[in-house]
């Protein structure tokens, strides 16, 4: 494990993983702990080599810290990225390696599930550590998957949303859905209970026409999604999905998934904004499951997780009327928000 902390006109410190008896190879990423302990999920992901694990935690360790700033939670950003192992390897191993890196650090990292990792994943690296959050909760008490608390508060931001910029309910809309995951689908049963019409795209083309069979939604490719005839693209899938291209070629008028970092550059806020497509920004959207894993790790109860997850909504419609009054788009007026949040407790600790 190699640590590479920041200098002072530094905020990203990377800690290497690697242990070859189980297989693990990855990076936890630390964006800042100044509001708290760095608190982001563990990816468990096939990249080609660990130059591409290490930029997506970083990426990622960021958007948390503007996260959890946003949500009011006494928490910073961090990231765990892992390397899927090639061949055979012992699952649980791997898991108790991860566990035991995380300890090492004394709680300045906290960790839960992330794409492609579960509860019984985060149960083994309990057993090497505290700082762990996403286990089976006791009863009435935060904690298990945070997945379905981060579809809550997107659809909620969504619906909130479409009602602010499109003056429309969900139920006379058209929801275009890019990855139909835990937390994709359980927004996908949202929005049709809720009336809405579902386009669906996944590149698990098995999974994707399960869903559409069961809740009556048209499927497309993957490549198509972002184009497809909707008033609303939802990218629930990894990170990257608004490019030039996909924004050039969209007709949806809203934005607003579950996916994190959803911008492929900065610029492509200005394309959105250009085009009159209203974005919600990804960060401010898809706050439930960390919501749920900082009630969790603070011994906090269920009912807590509703009311701040409760509060996504309101809050998304805030950020949306500011950057209209402004002219400008709602990422860089959600970056300036989370910024100054950071830096005030920066401030204070100083």
């Amino acid at each position: 494990m190699v640590d590479h902390a920041p200098s002072p006109s530094q905020t990203m410190r990377t800690v290497r993983l690697l242990d070859a008896a189980s297989g693990l190879d990855g990076v936890i990423a630390i964006h800042s702990t100044a509001l708290g302990p760095g608190a982001g999920g563990c990816r468990f992901w096939r990249y080609p080599n660990i130059e591409a694990a290490t930029q997506d935690a970083c990426r990622l360790a960021k958007g948390m810290s503007y996260k959890n700033a946003m949500a009011e939670l006494p928490l910073g950003g961090a990231k765990a990225v892992l390397r899927y192992p090639e061949g055979d390897f012992d699952r649980a191993a791997l898991f108790r390696a991860f566990g035991k890196a995380v300890d090492a650090l004394g709680g300045v990292y906290v960790t839960a599930e992330d794409v492609g990792t579960s509860v019984a994943d985060m149960a083994q690296v309990s057993t090497m550590t505290r700082h762990v959050a996403g286990l089976d909760p006791a009863e009435d008490m935060a904690g298990g998957d945070p997945s379905p608390w981060t579809a809550l508060g997107v659809f909620d931001a969504m619906r909130t949303a479409a009602r602010l910029t499109l003056d429309a309910e969900l139920a006379d809309l058209t929801v275009a859905v890019q990855g139909v995951g835990n937390v994709g689908a359980s927004l996908c049963r949202q929005l049709a209970e809720a009336g809405a019409k579902l386009i669906i795209a996944d590149i698990d083309a098995a999974r994707c026409r399960a869903l559409a069979d069961e809740l009556g939604a048209t499927t497309v490719d993957v490549a198509e999604i972002a184009a497809a005839d909707a008033d609303i693209f939802a990218p629930c899938a990894l990170g990257g999905a608004l490019t030039q291209e996909s924004v050039a070629a969209m007709k949806a008028r809203l934005v607003c998934g579950a996916a994190n970092n959803q911008l492929a550059t900065p610029d492509v806020a200005d394309a959105l904004l250009a085009r009159g497509i209203v974005y919600a920004p990804d960060y401010v959207v898809n706050a439930g499951g960390i919501i749920s894993v900082s009630a969790e790790y603070l011994g906090e109860d269920e009912a807590s997780v509703r009311t701040r997850v409760g509060r996504i909504g309101p809050r998304v419609a805030r950020l949306l009327e500011q950057a209209a009054r402004e002219g400008r788009s709602p990422a860089m007026v959600a970056d300036e928000m989370a910024e100054a949040i950071i830096a005030g407790a920066a401030e204070k600790a100083a």
